[in-house]
């Protein structure tokens, strides 16, 4: 191994001499490349190895999977000329060096076979235009014809091409731009950063799965606000995501302004970014605010309000999920169920708790009780650490009376004590709107501490709400 300019732990020494042996059975010319490369020397942990060879990737993996024990499933794609295998806790991909064209209209390439050179050429950024020689004559040696080496040293994001070329070719890559940079913490070159702002509205022809993914992996970065204040700077923000944008600015009246909703928001996140990294949870903080220029309202004498964003956010995620194509499952849900309750918290720190308000947010937040409470946290922005202070000591009130309402009454998560089917057993009834009266009256009287939690109360109650209702007579005829 010598020559190599990083350390390799044993596990990837033993998977580059097994890539090598089998390139040169083949009589491939092979390389280590990309990601991995770069990430491994500024000492960035990664996952994925990318292998490029001069032949057929598809036959170089089949030849490298066969000397592991267990032999792993080689997982190709015969279109792309690409295959992937998996060994204990890396994925290796390999890929024929190749040159690429594009056509105007798509950011799919024409593909033919090419040499190293026509493969590095084609990579985005310098830093991932890396490779290392796996060749029995150079094993270990960096090639790096494009000073990606120096760009790493200096922390720059730098097209090796005319960045008006690479982004117009594959719009995609301005993302990544900022994403890395997001990542890295590095800086954009200047001239690729006019590549961008030049070719921003070329980001419409990218689809929004891939565009979502980006943005994730900009949310998923130690401070995701370094990535978003990029994509708002550059005009690729408005185009992808225009309600988030809708946020930024402040209005004044009768020498009255609100905060900057945007960059509230940022901070928010990144409150949040520094405790997990909950996807979905980062997605409530950047959607907590969502509805507040449609609610902003001044009122004389009072000032700015956003009264009922809270409720206008939760009905706009479903279909800021679905523009995204973001799943539209239980992570929708649990996301939207966030934003609805995001001021709940906050209401309780600043008037007398009530044991019932208490009992109805374990009711609603449920199993998410924990990720709410962090967001509201997240959600303290102020630049005066009296109030920060405060704000910390009345939550740590309101978590310890949670929880002691939790032990006492068994809410969180709650089932009812009988269920719909039970009362149309016991009270002879077929499927009507009586069945989901009666339930909503049994769980609104356990949660404003009417009755107990418990099977007994509730079927008592459940019968003088019959008798209520006119559906029994009496108890005895119950």
């Amino acid at each position: 191994m010598k020559g190599l300019l990083f350390d390799l732990n044993s596990s990837e020494k033993k998977i580059f001499e097994i890539v090598s042996d089998a390139a040169q059975k083949l009589n491939y010319p092979v390389y280590a490349i990309g990601g991995y490369v770069r990430d491994k020397l500024i000492g960035r942990p990664s996952k994925d190895i990318d292998i490029v060879c001069v032949g057929d990737a598809i036959t170089l993996a089949h030849e490298v999977a066969a000397s592991f024990r267990p032999i792993p499933q080689v997982n190709f794609f015969q279109r792309f000329g690409t295959a992937m295998i998996r060994h204990r806790d890396l994925d290796i991909e390999f890929v024929g060096a190749r040159k690429e064209s594009y056509l105007e209209d798509s950011r799919k390439p024409n593909v033919i076979p090419g040499s190293l050179q026509d493969d590095q050429l084609r990579r985005d950024f310098s830093i991932n235009a890396i490779s290392i020689s796996l060749n029995k004559e150079n094993f270990g040696e960096l090639v790096d014809p494009f000073e990606g080496l120096q760009d790493l040293n200096k922390k720059i994001i730098r097209t090796h091409n005319d960045p008006d070329i690479t982004f117009s070719d594959d719009p995609l890559r301005m993302m990544r731009a900022i994403r890395f940079s997001s990542q890295l913490d590095y800086d954009i070159d200047d001239t690729t950063w006019k590549g961008i702002v030049n070719n921003k509205d070329r980001i419409r022809i990218v689809s929004k799965e891939r565009i979502s993914n980006e943005l994730e992996k900009i949310i998923l970065s130690p401070i995701p606000s370094h990535g978003f204040k990029l994509l708002f700077q550059s005009g690729i923000l408005p185009i992808i995501f225009p309600e988030f944008c809708l946020l930024h600015g402040v209005e004044h009246q009768e020498g009255k302004s609100h905060k900057d909703n945007f960059y509230h928001t940022l901070q928010v996140v990144d409150n949040l970014a520094m405790k997990t990294n909950n996807l979905w949870l980062l997605w409530s903080a950047i959607l907590h605010d969502i509805a507040k220029p449609q609610t902003k309202k001044y009122i004389p004498g009072i000032g700015w309000t956003f009264h009922g964003h809270e409720a206008l956010g939760a009905a706009m995620v479903p279909r800021i999920f679905k523009q995204m194509r973001l799943p539209l499952d239980h992570k929708m849900k649990y996301v939207q169920k966030l934003v609805r309750l995001h001021l709940r918290p906050i209401a309780l720190t600043q008037e007398e708790i009530t044991d019932s308000a208490l009992r109805r947010l374990l009711f609603e937040a449920g199993e998410d009780l924990d990720d709410l409470l962090l967001l509201c946290e997240a959600d303290i922005t102020s630049k005066n650490p009296d109030k920060v202070k405060k704000y910390l000591e009345n939550y740590n009130i309101v978590r310890q009376k949670l929880q002691e309402v939790e032990e006492n009454d068994r809410i969180k998560n709650w089932q009812p004590p009988i269920t719909g089917e039970q009362i149309m057993e016991i009270l002879k009834l077929k499927p009507s709107p009586q069945i989901g009266i009666i339930k909503n009256a049994i769980k609104d009287a356990i949660l404003e501490g009417e009755i107990p939690n418990d099977y007994n109360s509730a079927y008592e109650f459940m019968i003088s709400k019959a008798v209520e209702l006119g559906i029994i007579t009496s108890p005895e005829k119950g």
